[in-house]
């Protein structure tokens, strides 16, 4: 007998998702249907849902896993249950990733099985405040500021603009030579692919997914872009964002443009995890978060 009954994600479950998601206060950048839908097929992203719980296990590089379960406070005890016996019937060992600090600790007090919890700064969330990201004031933006003038000055013609169906089509270029670039850069590194086909289906299908996008267009050629949603009461999540690295302050203009043209009434900004790449690092750590969320990995000892 299965103990619970998985299956595939599709775009079809959004409405059950966001329904699960936006019953509690979450700020895991991941514990949206956008960021579940993006990374589906490299990561084997299935989902049950069972007694008002939400279920998801994924898998990668061999490893089989179980996201944070979704659901009332009193249903994660049996909750955690299941996918116990789940796991033990599937023949893999337990494995909880990108747990938020409440639920991880949930599992440290569990009664039922001992869990290892560790964290992972690997998938540590940074988290702004909006209103810094749109004034860049004071000396630690001092830097930022500069690009952005210097962008300002040297390109008084560009443009931002929301991102809708004509935008679209312009965006797709614009991804497609950004990522020739990094092919011929790393050819080997399979997460290239994976990252632009998820970005084209997004901004195939945008209007599904309800989100807020922008653009800057200079002379006809979309030169930036990003996208993002509403996460939770106070927070917005930015899910991508490119340009082009060869013109100063692309990056910075569409940082600020896409806050104070759409994010302005939100207390928070999360641009989501740096994967431990050491130049995506530098990059987050130089915009200033205000904090960092944590995220925890959970392994049933033997």
């Amino acid at each position: 007998m299965i103990t619970i009954d998985f299956r595939d994600l599709t775009k079809e479950d959004k409405q059950v998702v966001d329904r699960f998601y936006r019953s509690g206060y979450y700020e895991n950048s991941h514990f949206n249907f956008t960021n579940l839908y993006m990374w589906r097929k490299p990561y084997h992203i299935r989902l049950a849902v069972e007694e008002e719980v939400l279920y998801l296990t994924c898998e990668w590089d061999g490893s089989f896993m179980a996201l944070q379960p979704i659901g009332a406070e009193e249903k994660m005890t049996g909750a955690v249950a299941k996918l116990l016996a789940h796991f033990r019937e599937i023949g893999r060992p337990m494995h909880f990733v990108g747990l938020e600090r409440s639920f991880a600790e949930l599992l440290e007090r569990y009664e039922g099985a001992p869990f290892e919890i560790r964290t992972d700064r690997d998938d540590f969330d940074y988290v702004y405040s909006s209103e810094s990201l749109i004034k860049l004031a004071g000396r630690k933006y001092h830097s930022k500021k500069n690009h952005l003038n210097a962008f300002r000055k040297m390109y008084p013609q560009a443009e931002y603009l929301p991102i809708t169906e004509e935008i679209v089509t312009l965006c797709k270029l614009e991804l497609n030579g950004w990522y020739k670039l990094r092919l011929r850069e790393e050819p080997d590194d399979l997460f290239i692919g994976y990252e632009r086909e998820a970005i084209i289906e997004v901004l195939n299908h945008f209007q599904d997914f309800g989100l807020k996008g922008g653009a800057i267009r200079l002379d006809g050629r979309i030169i930036a872009f990003t996208f993002g949603e509403q996460l939770n009461a106070d927070t917005a999540v930015i899910h991508v964002e490119k340009a082009d690295p060869d013109i100063r302050g692309a990056y910075p203009a569409i940082n600020q443009g896409f806050v104070e043209h759409e994010w302005s009434h939100m207390t928070y900004i999360n641009r989501e995890e740096d994967m431990g790449l050491e130049g995506l690092r530098k990059a987050k750590e130089s915009y200033k978060p205000v904090k960092m969320i944590e995220k925890f990995q959970a392994i049933l000892k033997e």
